[in-house]
């Protein structure tokens, strides 16, 4: 058991300063959509900056992955970490200019998105090669942990640095997280390669087929990622609502929408932690319907039909709480099933029918709150049922929005669960 764990050291060192840095590049990207949400009052606008971050990211994704499974992990991920950098430090210039507009944030998103693309299977990769088999849920109880660490301490410190500090300082700690995990990537961790056997290297297009070949091969697998691309249409409509909602509220605001992201991130904390320590379930499959299932039919409707800051903070633990484990049984799944040589190509596969709906929710939810919810409640009487339901003024069409995201994200739950009812994870093992 010492021997497996002294074997985890390079991941671990891994794992802890990219952590670092995703919490100085997610604090630059949450003071980001209140920089922008604060100068004009648009949930579409704010939108288009995860639109811009994901729309490269889907439409490459299965060309990163056959990129991925030839190149080097190591230089892959730091050049990759390198021009996002830069993008970083273009904003800064920009800031210090005072000549920073709306779309340079797109263009610069967009960047960011095509180096995630293609950095993100080789991590994937690099965290199997790095990971002894037998250690490979704990080690995403480790991933969730400080996915949900991070998720506490960006809204709490970007929200204080932004309001103290501005904008500049934001970044100035992005780029300072940024230069620990590179340096320590580059001068202390070794990646080892994948075997690649005897098979002779594929062209582009074959190689990047190769992974949807194998998905129409394992349904299960499939299966899964087309639950989890409708899953995240839902999600990403409620990520563009959000903001609108909390920081418009009367009993809303900064302060009120950083408490909410906190308590997700608190939520997912103790999930983590409740998911490295839980022996496997017998059935994963099952546990990742029901988790999702339990996160759909509660944070949704308490966000619609309440409105303080205390019941959106409980609606948040309650949508969080089981998600760590969703993410754990999906990554044992994945992990123990793709054979190492595809997982490059496989996730990249994966990547792009799983995440192409996120762009779309994006825009859906910043449209339907400009266009559609937000004029339907500001047209009501203060008799009306829909103001008693939702409240009044600005932010209570975005809340509305949230009953129907709530009553979609049960019914995708249910059509999929009643899909993978007939697998057995012990079919799989």
């Amino acid at each position: 058991m010492n021997k497996k764990y002294t074997q985890l050291k390079p991941y671990l060192l891994l794992w802890s300063t990219q952590t670092l840095s995703a919490l100085g590049s997610g604090m630059t990207s949450y003071a980001l959509v209140l920089w922008l949400y604060l100068r004009t009052g648009s949930a579409l606008q704010t939108a288009l900056l995860s639109i811009c971050s994901y729309a490269p990211y889907v439409v490459m994704s299965v060309f990163a992955g056959a990129l991925s499974d030839r190149w080097d992990k190591k230089r892959t991920m730091l050049v990759c970490d390198l021009l996002a950098a830069a993008s970083t430090v273009a904003v800064l210039i920009l800031i210090r200019a005072d000549a920073l507009l709306p779309w340079h944030l797109y263009l610069l998103n967009a960047l960011n998105g095509l180096m995630n693309t293609v950095q993100q299977p080789a991590g994937e990769v690099a965290a199997t090669l790095l990971i002894p088999k037998e250690l490979y849920q704990q080690t995403s109880g480790l991933r969730s942990f400080s996915q949900s660490l991070n998720s506490i301490l960006t809204p709490v410190l970007a929200t204080a640095l932004f309001a103290f500090a501005g904008m500049g300082w934001v970044i100035a700690v992005d780029l300072a997280t940024f230069g620990i995990a590179f340096l320590t990537l580059w001068l202390l961790i070794d990646i080892p390669e994948a075997e690649r056997g005897e098979k002779p290297r594929e062209k582009l297009l074959a190689a990047a087929g190769e992974g949807l070949g194998w998905l129409k091969r394992n349904p299960l697998i499939l299966t899964l990622i087309l639950f989890l691309a409708a899953i995240n249409l839902v999600a990403s409509t409620y990520d563009a609502a959000l903001p609108a909602m909390v920081l418009s509220k009367q009993s809303g605001g900064e302060t009120a929408l950083g408490m909410v992201n906190a308590c997700m991130g608190l939520a997912t904390l103790a999930g983590s932690v409740l998911v490295t320590f839980l022996p496997a379930p017998k059935n994963r499959v099952r546990a990742i319907c029901l988790a999702l299932l339990f996160s759909m039919s509660t944070e949704n409707f308490i966000l619609a039909f309440t409105g303080s800051p205390l019941a959106w903070c409980v609606g948040a633990v309650l949508g969080w709480l089981f998600i760590p484990l969703m993410n754990a049984n999906m990554d044992v799944i994945f992990r123990t099933t793709i054979p190492l040589e595809m997982q490059g190509r496989v996730y990249a596969c994966r990547n792009t029918l799983q995440f192409f709906t996120i762009p779309i929710g994006f825009l859906l939810g910043g449209a339907l709150t400009d266009r559609v919810f937000e004029p339907l409640m500001a047209a009501q009487g203060a008799g009306s049922p829909l103001v008693s339901l939702f409240g009044a003024g600005k932010g209570s069409g975005a809340a509305m929005l949230f009953a129907v995201i709530g009553v979609c994200g049960v019914l995708v739950c249910l059509a999929f669960g009643w899909v993978l009812r007939k697998y057995r994870w012990s079919e799989f093992t």
